[in-house]
């Protein structure tokens, strides 16, 4: 009990600190989740993306082991799949120690919903996918899972762009069906395990502003595609580069 409550507490105070003042339903719901699943912020578990909770491969995965799932089978639904289009469909069953059936899930991909951040990757993609489906099912987990996110479709709450056409800086966001801007950083950030904070104070150097908020989305996207090559040639070089924006410890009288 004590621990699932330091958990809680861990979680709140890192999601608060990561993105910002979060609403109380918001908190509440990611209170229920950690106490019932004791999914961690620290270890990427979940993902808060356009005013969402999303779970991801890593949470999921780490659940089954504590649950002590006995094992999942991944196959390849042949008849669906084009290589040449690099289209995929898997199909995962999850296997519980007490339950007598398995649970099965399907996942698909193809350029059309994978984000450009994993393009070439979509048979990886597609048995993720499935994946995730079979352990959500089988652990009652209604949140979809970040992998699962199909890129094409409208992500954003229709509401949360209302007021915002006279702002020239909300460009930033989406309003033709793509990914908004900030939910790309956040999946690089997570996927590299790099310093929200140290890539936010980079981000506002390289596009020469206080804060991306005041930043065209051409610059921020420039930006994004700019750090992602980074991270992927040179992961090392670019935490030297980020750690070079953390502010220096005062030394105590």
């Amino acid at each position: 009990m004590r621990k699932n409550i330091r958990l809680v507490r861990s979680n709140l105070r890192l999601a608060k600190s990561t993105w910002g003042d979060l609403s109380h339903g918001r908190l509440n719901e990611l209170k229920a989740l950690t106490t019932r699943y004791s999914l961690s912020n620290a270890l990427g578990d979940v993902q808060f993306l356009d005013q969402r909770w999303y779970v991801t491969n890593a949470g999921l995965l780490r659940l089954a082991e504590r649950r002590k799932c006995t094992g999942i089978k991944v196959q390849q639904v042949r008849e669906f799949c084009d290589p040449a289009a690099g289209r995929w469909v898997f199909k995962a069953t999850l296997y519980k120690h007490n339950a007598p059936r398995g649970f099965v899930g399907y996942g698909d991909a193809d350029p059309s919903n994978v984000s450009t951040l994993v393009r070439g990757a979509e048979m990886r993609v597609a048995e993720t996918r499935a994946v995730n489906r079979a352990l959500r099912k089988a652990y009652g987990i209604g949140l979809c899972s970040v992998e699962e996110l199909g890129w094409t479709s409208r992500l954003a709450d229709p509401v949360a762009g209302r007021g915002k056409q006279n702002n020239p800086h909300a460009s930033n966001g989406s309003n033709n069906g793509q990914p908004r801007l900030r939910d790309r950083l956040c999946l690089l950030i997570r996927q590299y395990n790099l310093d929200p904070t140290l890539v936010k104070a980079y981000a506002a150097d390289f596009c020469g502003t206080q804060s991306l908020k005041e930043t065209s989305r051409d610059l921020v996207e420039s930006f994004i595609v700019h750090l992602a090559d980074w991270a992927k040639q040179d992961r090392d070089g670019l935490l030297c580069k980020l750690n070079s924006y953390a502010q220096p410890v005062e030394a105590q009288p």
